[in-house]
């Protein structure tokens, strides 16, 4: 960053990607005069307050925090009060008025981790990887009002493990945003980047993530529910109904996995059976190994201990 303007920056952020991301910008010394990250929310059965991941980071350095429920006029001119040269975005969760775009010299710049135009939208990760993606990226691009529509001044591809969740594929994510940020900074302040507009006929948008998208439908081929796994496996998680004493009983599948020796069987799909001391599912095109699971209110168990608790386990069809 040597004879390269250091500007005065604001970061705009909330969760853990989000505060790796301005750990390194503290780390590489960009100057971040303010925070502005989401309200401590409740979490846990004792709905204690819990700090955003960026506040904690932000708290650490000594940085002003400001936690806005809307951008009002008084947000606004708070802002431009700072005189940022730069606003930096970063898995944020609200969305900025036109009025807070047009402060910065150098506009507002934002991370997504997607291969833009591909996945536009809130939740870009899990939905590459419950497509079976192979392939995604680390984007850098302009905010504008149209959400990810921004032109592009940075990408860098990224390769999906065959067996990479959503967590793994976020840190990684995270810490190539990261890098490709300080690398486009500098070169954005200096007049070196020409920005690259996003073909709007290849743009596509991600589904939004509610808690019944974790139910499994064992019709689908056990790749793809293996991929749903992968995608929710911090939330909602995925699930599915045993039926005991003809009650419908919601079993959570805290950790499952492919089954890569699966043979060819006339189970119907849902059907829980048992194979050289493993338990498995039946799918509409091959098994699904059970490695943990969770009855609602009950604890975690083994599915091998499932089993033994729950004799009429093995031979049920999950719904």
């Amino acid at each position: 960053m040597d004879n390269i303007i250091n500007p005065k920056i604001i970061f705009m952020g909330t969760p853990d990607f989000a505060a790796n991301i301005l750990r390194v910008m503290l780390e590489e010394k960009f100057d971040i005069i303010s925070v502005y990250t989401q309200g401590d929310k409740k979490v846990g059965r004792s709905q204690s307050l819990e700090k955003s991941a960026v506040k904690k980071i932000a708290k650490d350095y000594g940085i002003e925090i400001f936690e806005p429920k809307k951008f009002d006029e008084d947000v606004v001119r708070e802002i431009e009060n700072q005189k940022p040269d730069l606003i930096v975005v970063s898995a944020y969760g609200k969305i900025l008025p036109k009025d807070v775009l047009n402060i910065p010299k150098y506009g507002v710049i934002n991370t997504h981790p997607s291969s833009l135009p591909k996945y536009r939208g809130a939740s870009p990760i899990q939905n590459a990887i419950l497509s079976g993606e192979k392939k995604t990226a680390a984007t850098i691009m302009n905010l504008t009002e149209k959400v990810d529509a921004g032109d592009i001044l940075k990408q860098e591809e990224v390769e999906i493990g065959d067996y990479e969740n959503y967590p793994e594929l976020s840190q990684r994510l995270s810490e190539i945003s990261a890098r490709i940020l300080v690398e486009t900074i500098p070169l954005l302040t200096a007049g070196k980047i020409e920005p690259k507009k996003q073909n709007e006929n290849e743009a596509t948008f991600c589904q939004l993530i509610k808690k019944e998208d974790g139910k499994i439908n064992w019709e689908e081929k056990a790749k793809d529910i293996y991929n749903r796994f992968r995608a929710f496996c911090v939330w909602p998680g995925i699930f599915t109904y045993f039926e005991k004493d003809n009650r419908s009983l919601r079993l959570k599948l805290n950790k499952v996995s492919l089954d890569e020796n699966s043979k060819e069987n006339n189970f119907e799909n849902g059907k829980v059976f048992e194979e050289n001391d493993v338990v498995k599912v039946k799918t509409g095109n091959g098994n699904i190994i059970l490695e943990e699971v969770q009855l609602e209110g009950k604890n975690k168990m083994k599915a091998t201990d499932f089993v033994r608790g729950y004799a009429n386990f093995l031979g049920s069809v999950l719904k």
